[in-house]
């Protein structure tokens, strides 16, 4: 698992993907953070940054497919998924350092978003008057989006040999995951069923954990969304031996 992990690490950061991904991830929730009029801090009169935590999971749709497009649909493109597939390493041990590798990259994107806390952090008429629970909660909220949204671009670039169409497949099921449930429930008249539907969403989870308070409900959610995805990977390298 470590091999494939520095393996793809390395592949990452040899290519302009790693790079171009964060840098667009930065500028564009650094704009919506301090530029853009609607959700700017310094025209909203706010020290928050609640703007950060309201676009970046939309951005993540975009940037993680991008990131996992790669990870299986150029291996069989070039034939080297073969010659992986039968070294002596597991699929499992193929599928988590992969998975590792793309979260990974997602932790290297929210690290410079510190300083967009440190800045709000002092921007404050008081110094330092900002809810740092409901921040850190949307933190650990933002990766467990990243692991979910990771294992559904693991997954897609599985099932295709063509990264672009793994690409739109990825968006595709991030956006029907994170918004899709809830998106339905308001549209359709389901009674008691509204609320079990939106549930099933991971935007009603992130909100969640996004308060500051970590619902071990919230987190057995995510560990589960990220494990069937995975499992479902797993299942479509063993077709691939059949």
């Amino acid at each position: 698992m470590y091999t494939i992990l520095k393996k793809e690490i390395s592949g990452f950061l040899s290519s302009m993907v790693a790079y171009v991904t964060i840098i667009f991830f930065l500028v564009i929730t650094g704009l919506f953070l301090w530029v853009f009029p609607d959700s700017s801090i310094l025209d909203y009169g706010y020290a928050g940054l609640d703007s950060l935590f309201y676009i970046a999971p939309y951005v993540f749709m975009f940037l993680i497919p991008a990131i996992t497009m790669r990870s299986f649909a150029e291996e069989k493109k070039e034939g080297t998924f073969e010659l992986l597939s039968t070294s002596p390493i597991t699929d499992w041990q193929i599928i988590l350092g992969k998975f590792g590798a793309g979260l990974l990259l997602v932790v290297f994107a929210l690290i410079p978003t510190i300083v967009y806390y440190y800045s709000v952090y002092e921007l404050g008429a008081t110094p330092g008057n900002l809810d740092s629970g409901a921040v850190t909660g949307s933190y650990i909220g933002l990766l467990l989006l990243g692991a979910a949204f990771t294992a559904i671009g693991i997954f897609s670039s599985s099932i295709t040999n063509n990264q672009i169409v793994a690409f739109i497949i990825a968006v595709f099921l991030c956006f029907i995951a994170f918004n899709g449930f809830e998106s339905i429930s308001s549209i359709a008249s389901l009674g008691t069923l509204s609320s079990a539907l939106i549930n099933l969403g991971i935007n009603a989870h992130y909100q969640s954990v996004s308060r500051g308070v970590l619902d071990t409900r919230d987190l057995i959610y995510f560990l589960s969304f990220a494990a069937v995805f995975l499992a479902a990977t797993k299942t479509v390298l063993s077709a691939r031996k059949w």
